[in-house]
């Protein structure tokens, strides 16, 4: 089957609907939940949207009380699955498009969610929709599960395991091709204290899975010579800075520069580079001793840096402060390799913070175990097969990424696409990454990934 003419078919509309997915502002959202609505109003009607698509296009459908929604075709018992997730990550600011619609340029479709994961989560649809409308005869049933709190902690995955039926193995295509057998452990660290500090107010960043591309901090006074340092400090740090007097004090803002926590050697932490500041400039030492502990994404001033045989390199990032009445309260996103764990990672944390002049603490928040999934496995080498015969690509390999899918949710199950390796950017215009400004994708490469997952799934289903 030619996948690569028959997918041009589907173009128009699989842009019109990802327009329609991508308009809905699918953060979770408290303050709008209700029952059937456990993440909130826009993540019930993106996800209801979905649903919608599906039964329009005839499949059978099933709402897994608003935590995620399944779209099904074939019959059998054995179980084949594609999982993706219709939640995003805030809007975030300095979008020269507009995030909340899909805008084509120069071969580029940009918008919040094209790439992380309302793009790739729907060409697994378009994928199933063209094995459907070619009656590919398949042996397994396949359930296309796309879930609504893949960015706030998965909590959506840990609700569909206890109470749906779970496929036997599968792929999830929110990450990069060719496949990732192998996904660092997540481990979420809060860092509190008491101690008296300067910091009249610190309250920066959304997620702990985003770096911190902008943070402001108050204090009471600053003198001017205070002032000369922090320009001289923003100027070798290679930020823009800004100083706001008010009634309230004086605030200091630093923009800093996004990125996922998963690299967070991409982005410039803006709430780090503020301790830091305050910490030499006020000689204030809570925030001295927690620069110390935060100022490199390797963990190493914690002892806790691991080169893994598999996974690479341990990474750390400090993903929401809030300091406010002497009340410190700090949320760091730590993606492991499987060659340490969170017992091991906690006690230098431990140590590290008994060795301080501050007293600060450390707690274990959360922890999810790495992936690994035998590369020499059929699955992994199925997949690679498909993607070597689309892209010509027999260089890559299997990797692991420092990112967390739904695959670590599920037995068998490896990410898959639709980033390719090496990609070079063709256009003039800024690209933007995955929970970065003017997120965008090459839209035929999203094709491409259509006919890939289709090819995919009939091979491992036949």
């Amino acid at each position: 089957m030619d996948f690569n003419t028959e997918v041009l078919k589907y173009k128009d509309d699989f842009l019109k609907d990802l327009n329609t997915l991508v308009s809905y502002e699918s953060v979770r959202d408290e303050s709008t939940k209700t029952e059937n609505a456990p993440f909130g109003k826009n993540c019930r009607d993106v996800l209801d949207a979905m649903l919608d698509m599906a039964k329009r296009d005839g499949f059978e459908t099933k709402d897994v009380d608003g935590y995620a929604g399944v779209v099904e075709y074939g019959k059998g018992d054995e179980t084949f699955g594609v999982l993706g997730h219709l939640d995003i990550v805030p809007l975030g600011e300095g979008w020269t498009k507009d995030p909340l619609k899909v805008t084509l340029e120069n071969g580029y479709i940009f918008g919040r969610g094209v790439m992380d994961d309302k793009g790739p989560a729907l060409a697994g649809y378009y994928a199933l929709k063209m094995i459907r409308d070619l009656n590919i005869p398949l042996k397994k049933r396949v359930m296309l599960i796309t879930g609504c709190d893949e960015e706030s902690g998965m909590e959506c995955m840990n609700y569909y395991v206890d109470h749906a039926e779970v496929p036997q193995m599968g792929f999830v295509p929110d990450a990069n091709f060719p496949v990732i057998y192998g996904e660092k452990g997540g481990l979420h660290v809060g860092l509190v204290s008491r101690d008296a500090t300067v910091i009249k107010k610190l309250h920066a960043g959304s997620r702990p899975n985003i770096v911190i591309g902008k943070a402001d901090v108050t204090v009471d006074v600053m003198s001017y010579q205070q002032e000369d340092l922090f320009k001289f400090y923003c100027a070798t740090q290679g930020v823009k800075g800004s100083i706001k007097r008010s009634e309230e004090g004086v605030t200091l803002h630093i923009d800093g520069a996004f990125a996922h926590a998963a690299m967070p050697y991409n982005g410039v932490n803006a709430a780090v580079l503020l301790l830091n500041f305050i910490g030499e400039a006020y000689n204030d030492q809570l925030s001295k001793d927690l620069y110390s502990l935060l100022k490199d994404w390797m963990g190493k001033p914690v002892g806790i840096e691991k080169d893994g045989l598999y996974m690479s390199f341990l990474t750390m990032n400090t993903g929401i402060v809030n300091m406010e009445n002497n009340e410190t309260d700090i949320l760091i996103d730590i993606r492991y390799p499987n060659d340490t764990n969170a017992d091991e990672i906690m006690a230098k944390f431990d140590a590290a913070c008994a060795s301080l002049t501050s007293n600060i603490k450390a707690e274990n928040r959360g922890d999810s175990k790495p992936l690994f999934v035998d590369p020499d496995s059929r699955l992994v080498k199925d997949l690679m097969s498909v993607y070597q015969k689309y892209t010509g690509d027999t260089f890559s390999c299997p990797i692991t990424i420092g990112g967390g899918t739904y695959a670590r949710k599920f037995e068998n199950f490896v990410s898959y696409g639709p980033e390719l390796p090496n990609e070079v950017i063709e256009t003039d215009a800024f690209v933007g990454g995955c929970h970065q400004r003017d997120e965008g994708i090459k839209l035929d490469n999203l094709l491409q990934a259509i006919c890939i997952y289709a090819d995919a799934i009939v091979t491992l289903c036949s």
